[in-house]
């Protein structure tokens, strides 16, 4: 059985979400989140060395990273679901999105968290923070332009991925300026297998 290490308020809800899309069954390690630093406790670095969630372990093997997190276990338990044909174009599609997620798009919204954490010192970084929030954002959202999630009608594991950055971004910027990307995150919170994720998993502030 696949084992999350879960921590609180973090991507780790997103493996939780694909494993109840894909019915697997696992299991949950949960770790708490200091509630002043909002650091990961340090027993996260008996389980990996760099003290991150998510981590899963399945059959033995340690995997770290959500989006290798995620191509995993489509590849190994998906059984094709969740991805297009990788002999498709959409298949390259898809593996861009993973990658997206976390190569570019999540960087301007935590530069944002951190440099607003430094007061008027960060003041001179906003315009150009903001300006690359704006250009990746913009991008999603004209992706999404009629469709119901990123390759199309039907969900992927490229919106498991993707979508912490939704919901990240809806709690520090305004979304509603991204109106396909806000209906794009609603309609995946709405999804019984998203709303099993959270009754497991817990507390998550980036809910709706």
């Amino acid at each position: 059985m696949i084992t999350v290490h879960h921590l609180n308020d973090s991507r780790s809800q997103r493996i939780l979400w694909l494993l109840e899309e894909l019915a697997i069954p696992y299991e949950i390690k949960r770790y708490q989140r200091n509630p002043q630093t909002r650091f990961a406790p340090p027993e996260l670095k008996a389980v990996h060395p760099l003290g991150k969630s998510p981590v899963i372990i399945d059959d033995g093997r340690t995997i770290i990273e959500s989006g290798a997190i995620i191509d995993y276990i489509i590849r190994r338990h998906g059984g094709g679901r969740l991805q297009p044909d990788p002999a498709t174009p959409a298949y390259d599609d898809y593996m861009q999105w993973l990658h997206f997620a976390e190569g570019s798009a999540m960087l301007p919204l935590l530069l944002k968290l951190y440099v607003s954490r430094l007061g008027p010192a960060g003041a001179p970084l906003g315009p150009r923070i903001e300006g690359e929030i704006a250009s990746h954002l913009g991008y999603i959202n004209a992706a999404l332009d009629g469709r119901d999630y990123l390759l199309g009608s039907e969900l992927t594991g490229a919106d498991i991925q993707m979508s912490f950055v939704g919901e990240f971004a809806g709690a520090n910027t305004d979304r509603s300026a991204y109106p396909e990307l806000d209906a794009w995150v609603r309609r995946f919170q709405a999804r019984p297998a998203y709303q099993a994720a959270l009754s497991r998993g817990g507390a998550y502030s980036f809910a709706a």
